[in-house]
């Protein structure tokens, strides 16, 4: 037998320019699962550096700079009069006693004269709440940690003046000034004084914009999509809004400022500021990605589900609300979440109408004036205090957490509502 009976036989569709062209192929796709782990890899690391930029700046944003002092109360002869239980009925008898010059006194014997005149001003009112809500302070000796002034803060972060980094080191030394963590924070709204400022006041105004924004644009979006989809006969005008509401989707946030400032300010004059007036306007920017993402998911739900209902003798609306909207329920949580992140982040819109006042106090309801967390942090990051630097940082974690609480409630319920077919 020769030797070329016995060599093996190639396949002839296996040549050799289709080994290389299945190499090069290999090769490709090699490279592709490459490029894009590195692309994950690098989104991570980009997301994680943020985060932990973040979370830096904010650590100290958390925290303002405290002087103790002990004050014997037992011995001034403060109290509170009887019938007067309110924060604002207390503080105000405590101001007409002298809460403040026992406060400044007993800080001039621990701290020393230069020390007591970098207690911040507004020190004594905080004590007054603390009275308020604990009236047996009155009788006893209690060690107090009292927010210090600004000037005194940047010494005590080595940025102020040399005189106020020398009267930190010698507080600090002995033990009378620290950096503690700010509980009040939380509590507080904005003030001029970085020792001073909370975010509870926009957090609030936050709240309760969102809550405006999703009562008006998810029913109204939802509404919209079901009739488009399962009732608009198909011509002209449908097409016609079809194609706006899509452009809508892309329109610039700051142009439904501008309809918000036309419309709902030239109807409600007064309410300017108000929640009321930024959740209606947001809604207008919310409510065309609800729209789209309904349109999708309804469109989505299998056409035997719409017969089935029917074979077995349920109306169209039945059809509707028992299997059609149920179905796409899901999908249209998705929109919802989308929609509704965009909307917390905005500034734009709300600067338009005027949620950038400065607001001291946290809202009373849905027409009380009020700011919202991104305004707030913008605000603050355009002051040149360092302090306000801090609280920016700070602010944007709260946002963060807001965003992530948000978010997952959706996602819960998006997910609690799926089902399978």
């Amino acid at each position: 037998m020769s030797s070329a009976d016995t060599s093996v036989q190639v396949h002839p569709l296996r040549s050799d320019k289709f080994e290389q062209r299945l190499k090069a192929r290999y090769a490709k796709e090699r490279r592709f699962k490459f490029w894009g782990l590195a692309s994950i890899i690098f989104s991570v690391a980009v997301l994680a550096l943020l985060l932990g930029n973040m979370t830096l700046n904010g650590i100290g944003g958390f925290q303002r700079v405290e002087a103790t002092v002990e004050v014997d109360f037992a011995q001034s002869d403060l109290q509170i009069p009887a019938g007067q239980n309110t924060p604002a009925q207390v503080m105000r008898a405590l101001q007409s006693q002298g809460l403040k010059d026992v406060i400044a006194a007993s800080a001039e014997q621990t701290l020393g004269a230069d020390g007591a005149a970098q207690i911040n001003q507004q020190a004594w009112r905080e004590v007054a709440h603390d009275i308020h809500a604990d009236p047996s302070i009155l009788v006893r000796n209690v060690t107090l940690h009292l927010p210090a002034s600004a000037d005194l803060a940047a010494g005590y972060a080595d940025e102020g003046s040399p005189e106020m980094m020398e009267l930190a080191d010698r507080l600090s030394e002995e033990g009378y000034l620290t950096k503690n963590f700010d509980f009040g924070f939380m509590e507080r709204s904005d003030a001029t004084d970085p020792q001073l400022a909370g975010i509870w006041g926009a957090l609030k105004g936050s709240m309760l914009t969102m809550l405006i924004t999703l009562v008006l644009a998810f029913p109204i979006g939802v509404m919209a999509a079901l009739y488009l989809e399962e009732y608009a006969p198909k011509n002209r005008f449908t097409d016609f809004l079809e194609v706006s509401i899509n452009n809508l989707a892309a329109v610039p946030s700051i142009i439904f400022g501008l309809l918000g400032l036309a419309v709902f300010l030239t109807i409600f004059p007064t309410l300017r500021s108000a929640p009321l007036i930024g959740g209606m306007t947001l809604a207008l920017m919310t409510m065309p990605v609800i729209v789209i993402s309904g349109r999708n998911a309804i469109k989505a739900v299998p056409p035997s589900i719409r017969d089935g209902a029917l074979a077995i003798g349920a109306s169209p609306v039945q059809v509707v609300f028992h299997h059609v909207l149920p179905l796409a329920l899901p999908g249209i949580l998705t929109g919802t979440i989308i929609g509704m992140a965009r909307a917390l982040g905005e500034t734009a819109p709300l600067l338009m109408i005027g949620m950038r006042a400065f607001v001291a106090t946290p809202p009373d309801g849905f027409t009380s004036p009020a700011t919202v967390l991104p305004v707030q942090i913008f605000l603050w990051s355009d002051e040149i205090d360092r302090g306000f630097v801090e609280r920016t940082s700070a602010a944007i974690i709260i946002l963060l957490i807001f965003l992530l609480l948000m978010n997952g409630i959706a996602i819960y319920l998006r997910n609690k509502f799926e089902k399978t077919w």
